[in-house]
């Protein structure tokens, strides 16, 4: 073969694959749920993000509480 040939045969197999490329990244971001979007804006430095972080575990905290009641089959105290 001759070096042209090689150089046609690899251009082509470069672009057939580029071609195939996906970006994943954009796909990745598009699939966090809420609240995993509100974890990486309360680990911020942007202003307001405590709040976003006390909430978050404020929130953590009834939830586990509302389950530790229906474990126990407690009534609200």
């Amino acid at each position: 073969m001759s070096k042209r040939r090689i150089a046609l045969a690899c251009t082509a197999l470069t672009l057939a694959l580029a071609a195939c490329d996906k970006d994943d990244s954009e796909a990745k971001r598009a699939t966090l749920t809420q609240r995993e979007k509100d974890s990486i804006f309360a680990n911020s430095t942007i202003p307001g993000a405590k709040a976003v972080k006390k909430s978050m575990t404020v929130a953590d905290s009834v939830a586990a509480r509302q389950g530790r009641m229906v474990d126990t089959g407690q009534q609200n105290p």
